[in-house]
């Protein structure tokens, strides 16, 4: 992540705002970068090339704010942009008409002059008056926070689910932003008709429709058409999910900040294979393994997409069918970054968002990875704030042992006990037993398998054809 090496900031207050403060853009300096790739999102451009950052500082330490600035500029960089400037003011709250106050403009515009700029990212949402406030004044194009990480989202969606959840978040954006988005959409077909070449002649003329009232239309049915495709594959998912609870297989989530780690250590824990790739939101389609513990039994380890503060509410609403699959689990592996400067705040970005879908009140494992690259000083504190953490480096493997092992003392444990000899023809049984159950004693007579299982209701109603007594028991059967 790109990191700030000097702000130009006047002596921090912990009051009120000083004077000079709110009358001032500081200039953050090294935030440039590689320039990657560049894309287009279907419903507006978003040829983000040569970019500078803006943000709105209204509370918190300086600290705060350049982390917020600098990711930003991963996010940036992530969509294939090089950004060429950062700049911060300090006000008590963001301009309603321009985001960072009238009289800053002039100056953001000079910046952007100077730079060669042809686009500026503002670090939060904007309204569309905003939006179409500052492309007035700048001349140049404006992208919000929000469309920035739908621009994300939009080039790594692989599945058609993902694909369509995207695509149905980025409308829900658009549609109270079309007006913003330039003046060509108030275009009218119609006139009275009257006077030599005015009114658009025959066919054309009354009071028609105007593009912009055309586009939202065709995005309203285009959006409805989405739901009922992710309402659609959403039985799909449910079907699956319904068919694993009918098993009684427990099931793992992995959950945590973008980029924390997550894909690697569902590898790490299960040898996946899925996709790993040191950028923001390489993972958006749900992958879900299965693995055995150590006792036998089998368990479901699913890799969800990662989430970041202020997580535009489409993007939840949207991928909600996919976030459910973290508020069904029997446990949530909450991955947190420990390389990052802020791990608190993602922690608590995660939960916000894992909230909103239900699963906040669901057994949570912390997991701080990147333990080898974070600083020792770092690491000690983290472990004063949170000491049922658990400490991994999922790169090197280090600790990954010990994690696998709290997260199966944490699977839930099958209700019924059961004694019972198997007959050597029902190995089906026996194999079921050791998937769905807990395997306590197991030994070999010549009536068949002998098992002492902990297993749930459905399969010990299955085994009570064979149960025997524990004099039966055969102790050193083998």
């Amino acid at each position: 992540m790109p990191t700030f090496p000097d702000i130009l900031v006047a002596e921090e207050t912990t009051g009120d705002l000083e004077l000079s403060e709110r009358h001032s853009l500081r200039r953050v300096a090294g935030l440039s970068t590689e320039l990657a790739d560049v894309t287009e999102v279907e419903y507006r451009q978003l040829r983000l090339e040569r970019v500078v950052l803006v943000g709105v500082w209204t509370s918190g330490t300086v600290v705060d704010a350049e982390n917020s600035l600098a990711e930003l500029a991963a996010l940036a960089e992530t969509a294939g942009s090089q950004v060429l400037e950062g700049l911060i003011q300090r006000r008590s709250q963001p301009d309603a008409a321009t985001f960072i106050g009238r009289g800053k403009v002039d100056e953001l515009k000079a910046a952007v002059e100077s730079t060669g700029a042809d686009t500026v990212i503002c670090d939060g949402e904007l309204s569309p008056s905003q939006l179409r406030n500052l492309e007035q004044k700048i001349k140049v194009k404006v992208v919000d926070r929000t469309a920035l990480i739908l621009d994300i989202f939009a080039q790594h969606a692989k599945s058609k689910e993902g694909k369509a959840q995207v695509e149905l978040a980025q409308l829900q954006y658009l549609v109270p932003r079309l007006r913003g988005w330039g003046e060509a959409l108030s275009r009218q077909t119609g006139g009275s008709g009257r006077g030599g070449g005015a009114g658009g002649g025959v066919g054309l003329r009354g009071p028609g429709e105007t593009k912009l009232e055309t586009d939202r239309r065709r995005i309203r049915t285009r959006i409805a058409k989405l739901k009922r495709e992710i309402t659609a594959m959403g039985v799909i998912r449910d079907t699956k999910r319904a068919g694993r609870l009918r098993n009684t297989v427990p099931s793992v989530a992995i959950a945590g900040y973008t980029n924390a780690g997550k894909s690697s250590l569902l590898n790490r824990l299960t040898g996946a294979g899925v996709l790993v790739e040191d950028a923001l939101f390489a993972t958006l389609d749900t992958a879900t393994r299965r693995t055995e513990a150590r006792d036998g039994r089998v368990y479901t380890l699913s890799d969800t997409v990662g989430f970041v503060r202020h997580l535009p509410h489409q993007l939840v609403e949207a991928f909600r069918s996919t976030l459910e699959e973290v508020g069904h689990a029997d446990l949530v592996v909450h991955v947190v970054d420990g390389a990052h400067p802020d791990p608190e705040e993602q922690v608590r970005a995660v939960r916000e968002v894992l909230a909103e879908v239900g699963a906040d009140r669901l057994p949570e494992l912390l997991v701080v990875n990147k333990a080898d690259a974070a600083p020792e000083e770092m690491l000690l504190r983290l472990k004063r704030e949170w000491p049922d953490a658990v400490f991994v480096s999922a790169r090197t493997g280090d600790g990954i042992d010990a994690l696998r092992e709290i997260i199966e003392s944490r699977l839930p444990v099958p209700a019924v006990e059961v004694l019972a000899c198997v007959p050597y023809d029902r190995g089906d049984l026996v194999a079921k037993v050791h998937r769905r159950g807990e395997v306590l004693a197991s030994g070999h007579t010549a009536a068949g398998t002998q098992l002492k299982v902990r297993v749930d209701r459905e399969l010990a109603a299955e085994l009570g054809v064979y149960a025997i007594t524990d004099s039966d028991w055969v102790t050193d059967a083998s």
